[in-house]
């Protein structure tokens, strides 16, 4: 951890609402006018999208049918530790883009499916804000969340997050049910193995649970509205956390433990904004005195 370059680290799988987490502190960094700089998980992939259909067939072919992006295998994690500890260190660091589709291909140059070149950070910069499946890792070679000042794990109860999966490649990626069942099945021992024990290191949680039927997460037709979800967010370490402010600033709030506060779906936005902006306010005022 440093004080003069802080970290902020954001773990979730994809579809668990990352993307809208990202925007909540795009618009603090902007308000409060604190340079930022950003990194994606998704760039410290070890393949490719070509490369990494191939590399799962090889595997499938040695009886590992569960290769998956969420395993060390596929990714370059002692490269994101270093990232990291470079940034903490020095401010400095290096990332690179994964190109999904032709709109990130016009932002960021090079192919869908494909890298970009590495290539450093923005030059001055007062905060890291990291985006990705492994923000919080800890395992027998790596330990990124020790170089993270703040953690923040976003992620809804599974089925709601199998939904979201199949609801999104279907849609979005042309996907069959069945592909994305098959999908979700070979990921399984590599989420509990490494997605789930980061949420037990993170500062804050935030989990999405939906207040209609779930059981069935195959068989649903749409994906649970804002309106129609909960959000528990759990503190880690609850110390100093004004939850009497919290619930009076947010309605029909309530706290479910001595850590654990729960909002309406809809509500999620304006949690964040109050918890997380005097937070970073505080890592960044104490950066800007130790420089």
């Amino acid at each position: 951890m440093s004080a003069k370059h802080p970290i902020i680290s954001v773990t979730g799988s994809s579809g668990a609402g990352t993307t809208s987490v990202r925007r909540t502190f795009e618009h603090i960094f902007r308000r409060e006018k604190i340079a930022a700089a950003f990194i994606e998980g998704d760039a410290f992939h070890r393949y490719d999208r070509e490369d990494m259909r191939r590399v799962m067939r090889e595997e499938e072919k040695r009886g590992n049918n569960h290769f998956s992006h969420f395993g060390p295998a596929a990714n370059l994690l002692e490269e994101l530790e270093a990232v990291f500890r470079t940034y903490g260190e020095t401010g400095h660091a290096k990332t690179r883009h994964y190109v999904h589709d032709d709109a990130e291909a016009e932002l960021y140059g090079g192919v869908p499916g494909k890298f970009t070149d590495w290539g450093p950070l923005p030059e001055k910069s007062e905060v890291l804000f990291y985006e990705g499946l492994h923000g919080a890792l800890v395992s027998d070679k790596v330990d990124v969340a020790r170089y993270a000042d703040l953690k923040i794990g976003v992620v809804p109860v599974i089925n709601l997050e199998w939904i979201q999966k199949i609801y999104r490649d279907k849609a979005a990626r042309g996907y069959s049910k069945e592909a994305v069942t098959d999908t979700i099945l070979r990921r399984m021992p590599d989420y509990v193995n490494y997605i789930c024990p980061q949420f037990t290191e993170t500062d804050i949680n935030f989990q999405r649970v939906p207040t209609v039927d779930t059981s069935n997460p195959f068989a649903a037709r749409w994906i649970p509205t804002s309106d129609e979800s909960m959000v528990i967010i759990r503190f880690k370490n609850p110390r100093g956390i004004d939850f009497s402010y919290l619930l009076s600033m947010i309605h029909d709030s309530f706290m479910s433990r001595a850590n654990s506060i729960v909002v309406g779906g809809g509500k999620l936005d304006l949690a964040m904004q109050l918890i997380l902006t005097p937070i970073i306010m505080q890592m960044v005022e104490r950066a800007r005195r130790a420089l």
